[in-house]
């Protein structure tokens, strides 16, 4: 018996950049956004998610709130909430998130940097618990 095929990313309701364009430049949008083309320059969804489609070939800086590849970047990746590096994922550059998971055979040449949740003014919270 064979192993199922793994499950394709939902994209329904995502911006969808497909194998056939190549663009250079910068690329922001409102809204998820799903590559599998080429893109040369930076990325930005404007704080939402980002997913690097198994086609996908970026030389970009990427700045998003999660950030989930399956194909290949060369770039930094700055993400608020989480990265996701699939098995068949290939990063150049740095990552800097607060979560991060990499599946075997994910493959990455960089830093990673995860920093806590945000933390709350330490002063606020010891004002707010010591004894008046």
């Amino acid at each position: 018996m064979s192993a199922p095929a793994p499950k394709p990313p939902d994209i329904a309701g995502m911006i969808l950049i497909g194998k056939s364009f190549k663009i250079k430049g910068q690329v922001s949008c409102e809204g998820d956004l799903y590559i599998d083309g080429q893109i040369e320059g930076s990325v930005d969804p404007k704080g939402n998610r980002l997913t690097i489609g198994p086609e996908g070939r970026l030389k970009a800086n990427v700045v998003a709130r999660a950030v989930v590849v399956r194909g290949n970047l060369e770039g930094n990746i700055q993400a608020t909430e989480r990265v996701d590096l699939k098995q068949s994922a290939v990063v150049v550059g740095d990552i800097v998130t607060q979560c991060i998971s990499i599946e075997p055979g994910a493959f990455i040449k960089g830093s990673i940097e995860v920093h806590g949740e945000p933390s709350r003014d330490k002063s606020a919270t010891a004002a707010a618990s010591s004894p008046k």
